[in-house]
């Protein structure tokens, strides 16, 4: 068993996906993990997959993890800072600021509170999707403020760094600017988009690539949650959509007479521009790198994809990132295998020799 950092005992208020996977990671440490929530029947499954014991009288948290919706989250943070008077208090929600104004305006004892967010999750939630490797690797916000004390914030640095994700440093303003714009703008840019095919005719849904999945896949979410969130953090939110919405009307208008002078290129400088910013966001490791994809053909038979897997590795290319795709009304698919551009003639080169199909 790793040696944890923390010592616990930690109070994970709410066991759903978040909730249940920290204390099911938090468990895989050793740690005592007590777990409450309005839902009986989420506490017993949360037990049931070894994520902790149900609270009982006389628990004494080291540390308590908020994990309920946004809408109730600041209620709950300061009933359990008065219900354990000795514990540091942090929560998961997404967004930061508000909940820190309502716990000010409300009297609570913020002096032992400090939010907290981790950059991670799934389209599905309860405690039945939860992982203890959800946080690994994943970005984690400390929203910091000046009533706590760094000694007594050190609890919650252990947490996210026994959890196995990045501690990354932010005022509440600031991380909600943030998730405005690289989480809670695409999600409503990929529901708005993901609206559109509704009506759309079946024929034309038959032709849906990875592009457009890749678009879409969070419309998926589940939209009680978004009210929520979107609520709390509205005017970041409205701001960066009113700038969308200038940039969706400056390409509309250069759409309506794609021959009129400077039309084309204004298409050319939006597009570009896109290419430039995704070009900013991290890749592997934290990197910049962008990489080179080679296409191979996968039959849909058992054991195909590990060979493939397999074989990249035997050939000694390391693969950076990996992307499924079926083609419609055949049993073959696509994996798309991102390397480094300097491997990638090699790669194609001996997986085509070893009977490979490559794509383009």
């Amino acid at each position: 068993m790793v040696e944890s950092r923390l010592i616990g005992p930690v109070r994970v208020v709410g066991a759903g996906l978040l909730g249940t996977s920290v204390a099911l990671g938090l468990r895989a440490r050793g740690i005592d993990v007590i777990l409450a929530d309005a839902s009986p029947t989420h506490v017993a499954i949360a037990v049931d997959l070894g994520a902790g014991r149900p609270a009982q009288a006389g628990d004494e948290p080291q540390l308590i993890v908020v994990a309920v919706p946004p809408d109730v989250t600041a209620r709950v943070i300061a009933d359990e800072l008065a219900a354990f008077p000795d514990a540091i208090v942090t929560d998961v929600a997404s967004v930061k600021a508000g909940i820190l104004a309502e716990l000010v305006e409300a009297g609570a004892d913020v002096s032992r509170y400090i939010g907290s967010h981790p950059l991670a999750g799934r389209e599905r939630g309860g405690p039945l999707a939860a992982r203890a490797d959800l946080f690994a690797g994943r970005p984690w916000v400390v929203a910091a403020h000046d009533e706590i004390s760094y000694r007594r914030a050190s609890a919650i640095d252990d947490l996210i760094l026994d959890l196995g994700a990045t501690l990354v440093e932010m005022t509440p303003e600031e991380h909600d600017r943030g998730v405005a714009l690289i989480s809670h703008v695409p999600q409503v840019v990929a529901s708005i988009m993901a609206r559109r095919f509704i009506d759309a005719p079946n024929a034309a849904l038959g032709l849906a690539g990875q592009g457009v999945r890749d678009v879409t896949r969070i419309a998926a979410s589940d939209p009680d949650l978004w009210v929520q969130i979107l609520g709390a953090n509205a005017a970041p939110v409205r701001d960066i959509l009113l700038a969308y919405r200038e940039d969706l009307d400056r390409f509309i208008g250069a759409l309506a007479d794609p021959a009129a002078p400077g039309a084309r290129r204004r298409v050319a400088e939006e597009l570009t521009g896109g290419n430039t910013g995704v070009e900013r966001l991290p890749g592997k490791h934290g990197t910049d790198k962008r990489f080179t994809t080679v296409i191979v053909m996968v039959d849909d038979r058992p054991g195909q994809l590990a060979r493939l897997l397999a074989e990249v590795g035997e050939i000694g290319v390391n693969l950076e990132d990996l992307r499924l795709e079926h083609s419609p009304g055949r049993q073959v698919g696509l994996a798309e295998i991102a390397v480094l551009p300097e491997a990638a003639d090699r790669l194609t080169t001996e997986l085509a020799e070893r009977g490979w199909r490559i794509a383009g």
